[in-house]
């Protein structure tokens, strides 16, 4: 901070990075401080980069926006026609959902701000969290990015809520006066794509019934391309435990039963 580095979030609109700004406002001035969401277009959920948006906008903090210039959909496709025989969708060894949807997509526009800004220090802030996984428990809450800095440029890593357990989570946003996305309330565990390849089966099927215009898309791709979806190597349909036609039925269901409580 006193050495004037500039300070990117990292915000998917979900409940870690919700938290995670609240947390880095506390000690970064909001000068410093810049929020890019790497949209997913079609495949996110509804809210999430408005969600994003507003909470850099209440703050006073810049907003911006990385855009992939493909989307999940374009590759898994791409996969299909240039490597049949290698599996269609994102391995869990292999996340190019992560790198070329989110990861390079950020670089880029932080390389692009920094050259603008003639900043030589950043600092990438992102709310992963120690309690997701084991593979996430053992990263360094700092770190210094070899491949980011370059050119002169120091580029460094931090995760502020890495230790947190999720009731804390909740318990800063709710401490804050702010809300959570609403897929949380619908259900949802986790907040990225609608349907994770490492997703749940609970979080399989909230997406399933509120989105199964995409639910189907993806079954659909499955069938097409001749693999899974999900790293369990089950169908997508297997994991949500819903058949397209019972997805868009429940989702009707419930948008009846929304209507008549109105």
């Amino acid at each position: 901070v006193k050495a004037g580095a500039l300070f990117v979030l990292n915000h998917s609109g979900g409940k870690d990075s919700q938290a995670m700004m609240i947390r880095v406002l506390e000690v970064v001035p909001r000068g410093q401080l810049v929020v890019v969401h790497a949209t997913l277009g079609e495949v996110e959920w509804e809210g999430a980069l408005e969600l994003a948006k507003k909470q850099a906008f209440d703050a006073g903090v810049t907003f911006l926006v990385a855009k992939a210039p493909k989307t999940f959909i374009e590759l898994v496709q791409h996969r299909a026609r240039t490597r049949p025989d290698a599996p269609a969708f994102p391995q869990s060894s292999n996340r190019q959902c992560t790198s070329d949807l989110k990861r390079d997509p950020i670089m880029t526009t932080v390389r692009r701000l920094t050259k603008h800004l003639g900043l030589k220090r950043v600092v990438t802030c992102m709310g992963l969290r120690a309690a997701e996984s084991s593979k996430r428990a053992q990263m360094k809450t700092w770190s210094r990015s070899t491949r980011g800095s370059k050119a002169g440029r120091e580029w460094f890593e931090w995760l502020p809520v890495h230790a947190l357990p999720t009731s804390e989570v909740f318990e800063t946003i709710r401490t804050a006066g702010q809300q959570p996305h609403w897929a949380y309330g619908a259900g949802n565990e986790r907040l990225s794509c609608v349907f994770c390849i490492m997703g749940s089966p609970n979080d399989a099927r909230v997406g399933a019934i509120h989105r199964p215009d995409l639910f189907r898309q993806y079954v659909e791709l499955e069938k097409a391309t001749g693999y899974t979806c999900h790293q369990s190597r089950k169908t997508l349909e297997e994991v949500a435990g819903l058949t397209v036609e019972q997805a868009f039925a429940e989702h009707k269901r419930r948008l009846t039963v929304i209507g008549g409580a109105s």
